[in-house]
């Protein structure tokens, strides 16, 4: 069976739809340049003359929020495993319990064969 192609007119909407907006983004993405390179000229002599404030500054920013983003995070992970344990001590099975149980038995039966092994 022959492939069907589409016609021809709608191959030429699709390809000059496509140039126009490749070419609007190459447009958008060279001003984006340009703006960048003149605001970083700008700008370069004044972060050099403020470079002694700005620099501990911006190390005491990066810091504290780094610090903070940890903080919240691990208050969410310690909530969570808060939360986890509450269900699996009260029998709603949380995900992950069976794999605990299997460890857990396997750890015991290993425990007793060394205890075994010890005596005996």
């Amino acid at each position: 069976m022959a492939e069907q192609h589409p016609p021809l007119s709608h191959q030429v909407v699709k390809a000059a739809t496509a140039v126009t907006l490749s070419g609007s983004l190459f447009l958008l993405s060279s001003l984006t340049l340009a703006g960048t390179v003149i605001s970083l000229t700008v700008a370069t002599p004044l972060l050099v003359i403020f470079s002694p404030v700005l620099i501990p500054a911006a190390i005491t920013v990066f810091i504290l929020t780094a610090g903070l983003l940890s903080s919240g995070g691990f208050g969410i992970a310690a909530v969570s495993i808060i939360s986890w344990i509450y269900r699996y001590l009260t029998g709603k099975r949380p995900p992950g319990a069976d794999q605990l149980e299997h460890a857990r038995m396997r750890l015991a039966s290993k425990a007793q064969e060394m205890k075994e092994r010890a005596e005996g």
